[in-house]
């Protein structure tokens, strides 16, 4: 019987959680799925540096064209290629949302966001790669706060503590960004030198 599902497997490839519910089953099985998966070989620089970007392509829901073109415009942009990718990553509405705790997965979020429970700065938006900015107002439409998922969500709302570049009031269900994500204020463990390597070559 299968009790875990493909995420899961994820997790267990690369060694790391991508959600809360997997560290549960890395305690348990802290080697990558398979029959050979407690007997793997070293990992080559190139296997290294492309899991490293699967890894963040899992975490954030991210197809690998559109995880491309982040990659493509960070590298085109000034400033260090691993934190504009980050930063292009994080300011994702649906990541945004997920960060406020408005939904309890970044699937859940993505989710929400589809089905018209979000504005941002006052006007709905419904599009999850939606590029949020510092000084947005991200909040739950007045129209679904007498949903059961909103209703459900409130008490939540009240013992999230959102990272330190967010700003949540749970009673009013809206956010506000205060300034750019980075490495530091969201806590992230990927290795963005290695995806920057990985597309580079």
């Amino acid at each position: 019987m299968r009790i875990t599902g493909p995420k899961t497997r994820y997790a267990r490839r690369i060694g790391d959680p991508l959600r809360d519910k997997d560290a549960k089953y890395l305690v348990k099985r802290n080697y990558p799925p398979g029959a050979h998966g407690q007997n793997r070989r070293r990992m080559s620089e190139y296997g290294t540096q492309l899991l490293e970007k699967q890894k963040a392509k899992w975490i954030y829901g991210v197809a690998e064209r559109q995880f491309r073109t982040y990659a493509d415009a960070a590298t085109r942009k000034k400033g260090m290629t691993g934190n504009l990718l980050l930063e292009a990553l994080e300011m994702r509405l649906d990541n945004v949302v997920y960060r406020f705790g408005f939904g309890s997965s970044r699937a859940q979020a993505r989710q929400i966001v589809g089905h018209n429970f979000i504005t941002v700065n006052g006007k709905r938006v419904n599009i999850p790669s939606y590029r949020a900015k510092v000084g947005d107002v991200v909040a739950i439409a007045e129209n679904k706060k007498t949903t059961k998922y909103v209703q459900i969500l409130a008490p939540k709302l009240r013992e999230a503590k959102p990272q330190d570049w967010l700003s949540l009031d749970s009673k009013a269900m809206t956010g506000k960004i205060l300034s750019q994500p980075t490495m530091d204020n969201t806590g992230s463990t990927l290795r963005m030198s290695l995806i920057v390597e990985h597309y580079s070559r």
